[in-house]
């Protein structure tokens, strides 16, 4: 356990009143026996490596999980720390750690400074670092990287082994990235803090057969192009995907590890439009340097495209399609499946036929094994992309049913299951992988589009049922609700955090303060700031209130069917075509 001390300095006034003032933090290493001791001084920002013998006597402690790292603001930097943690299970030996709750420190004793537009400025930054960090799915482990999967690992040198976990981690991955920048630059410095990943994690230990197995899900979310679905979507002229997310499914036992990666890439969800002029053929940069840095990253690539064929998701499928034509890369394999038209009227049985339509592509690309000596016995050569619109709804459906296929393969292989068994038939692990991959679909889903993922009655139950529907129906409401009156707020939030937006510390004015436009107090007239007559006892009373209200409703409607935007939640810290 860390722990947070804060200097306090005791001032006897003429009065004899007593003052308090914190004039440093000191951090102890999470490496247990050491004598090392992070001083941070409140004043200059400076970070020191000291030692215990250093902490003041009247230093008022409180232990804390471990520190995310700080941020700037307009009141001045913020020192943020994990305050309370779950455990999530033990991987080859190493503790997973889910962050549960978090404090926010100010390195400023007193915020007099500021003017009463700064303090509300700064008070609204402060709510959405909050509102990040209240944002289910944040996981560190103190000892292991996380940040990489198991194959990745295996296959680094021994150099890359005695870095620290800052230097090696996969920087994709790293919501806490930013907030570390000052400590990353001091090596000596390193031990105190650690990644976080943002994503999902379960870890179970299971039985089949009388043979005692771990398995475990991990999906880590990308911190590059990251946002919520309607204001971060497409493919940026670097080749960061959208809302990237790895998936990878590791197996445990005798000392045997097998890991299954794939990876789900969540698209935009209106009217596809493309940021460019209709009559420009599309541009190849930002796709060509994207599938580039996948082929290094995870080998041959299979592009399971769900999206409709038909209706307003059909040009994005086409353009798609074409785009990677005319990559001309042999390790880019291009397959079209239309989700919805294949399984309309509850035939999701269907999705066999996609499942055997790639079979041989998942045999030929394998997965990961070692033995119990340590010795790679298996590389996986290549990954399916999964894409649908967006939230892993299409995506976490047809990621299960993959990833199951390739443990089926796994289990036989380690003789946990006996020939001619089927994963489908062991009824205790059945539910507890259906469940997982249910969980890790409205774990992503809600950190993305607001809610729970779509469709995941058939991932926890292998049918879909009409309760399913009725819940798909009210999450799509919840969605609209949110992404239009609440998502705004979230992409600031998200941008401030993983630092696409920088906080002047007193800065003047910021971009919080954005004037209203004059449609949306008229429309708010229109319907609340007019004297309103009542019904009456008379039909001319009645029929003046019918009239004037079915006015007010047409009026109110038009401004907003025409002014639509000027009511929506929009971002204001991140012009919206750096975004596009």
């Amino acid at each position: 356990m860390c722990q947070v001390l804060f200097a306090q300095k005791h001032l006897l006034t003429s009065f004899q009143e007593e003052h308090t003032t914190p004039e440093k933090f000191y951090i102890e290493a999470c490496d247990d026996g050491t004598n090392d001791v992070l001083a941070i001084d409140r004043v200059s920002t400076e970070m020191t490596l000291s030692g215990k013998k250093d902490i003041p006597p009247a230093a008022v402690t409180r232990p804390i999980c471990g520190i995310m790292g700080t941020i700037r603001l307009v009141a001045g930097v913020y020192l943020v720390v994990i305050t309370k943690k779950k455990k999530v299970g033990i991987l080859f030996g190493h503790n997973v750690w889910k962050a549960i709750d978090f404090d926010i420190i100010s390195y400023k004793k007193t915020m007099l400074h500021l003017t009463d537009d700064q303090m509300q400025d700064n008070k609204t930054f402060l709510s959405m670092i909050n509102n990040v960090l209240t944002t289910d799915g944040f996981y560190f482990a103190t000892d292991y990287d996380l940040t990489h999967t198991l194959q990745r690992l295996a296959n680094t040198s021994p150099d890359f082994q005695d870095m620290s976990l800052l230097e090696r981690a996969d920087q994709r991955f790293v919501w806490n990235g930013n907030l570390l920048r000052d400590l990353i630059a001091q090596p000596e410095l390193h031990k105190f803090a650690f990644p976080v990943i943002h994503g999902f994690i379960v870890m179970k230990s299971c039985c089949i057969n009388g043979k005692t197995f771990d398995w475990t899900l991990i999906s880590r979310r990308s911190c590059f192009r990251a946002g919520v679905r309607y204001y971060v979507r497409g493919i940026d002229s670097e080749g960061h995907a959208a809302n990237f997310v790895e998936t990878e499914q590791i197996i445990q036992y005798n000392g045997w590890k097998a890991s299954f990666v794939q990876r789900p890439c969540l698209l935009f969800h209106r009217l596809p439009q493309f940021s460019q002029h209709p009559k420009q053929p599309l541009k190849m940069d930002g796709f060509q340097r994207h599938f580039d840095s996948q082929n290094i990253l995870y080998g041959k690539q299979v592009v399971l495209n769900l999206v409709n064929q038909k209706g307003s998701e059909k040009p994005l499928e086409e353009a798609f399609a074409k785009l990677a034509a005319s990559l001309g890369n042999g390790m880019v394999k291009y397959v079209a499946f239309d989700f919805h038209k294949e399984c309309s009227r509850m035939r999701w049985d269907r999705l066999q036929i996609l499942v055997d339509s790639v079979s041989e592509m998942q045999d030929e690309y394998g997965y990961f094994l070692v033995d119990s000596d340590g010795k790679v016995l298996l590389q996986q050569d290549g990954t399916f992309r999964s894409n649908c619109m967006d939230c892993l709804d299409r995506t976490n459906v047809i990621q299960s049913l993959l990833a199951r296929r390739s443990l089926q393969s796994q289990l036989q292989r380690l003789g946990v299951l006996h020939v001619g068994q089927r994963i489908e038939e062991q009824a205790e692990f059945e539910k507890i992988y259906k469940n997982a991959w249910a969980d890790n679909a409205n774990a992503c889903a809600k950190q993305y589009a607001g809610t729970g993922a779509l469709k995941t009655d058939f991932t926890r139950t292998g049918k879909r049922t009409q309760w399913g529907l009725v819940m798909d129906g009210w999450n799509s409401l919840i969605r609209y609700y949110k992404n239009n009156f609440s998502d705004g707020f979230r992409q600031d939030s998200i941008d401030l955090f993983l630092g696409n937006y920088a906080v002047e510390e007193e800065e003047g004015s910021t971009p919080l303060r954005v004037q209203k436009d004059w449609k949306s107090p008229i429309a708010q007239s229109i319907s609340f700031n007019v004297p309103l007559p009542s019904s009456g006892d008379t039909w001319t009373e009645t029929l003046a209130y019918v009239l004037f209200w079915g006015t007010a409703s047409a009026c109110t409607a038009t401004v907003i069917l025409f002014n639509g935007h000027d009511f929506v939640d929009a971002p204001k810290l991140v012009q919206k075509e750096k975004m596009d």
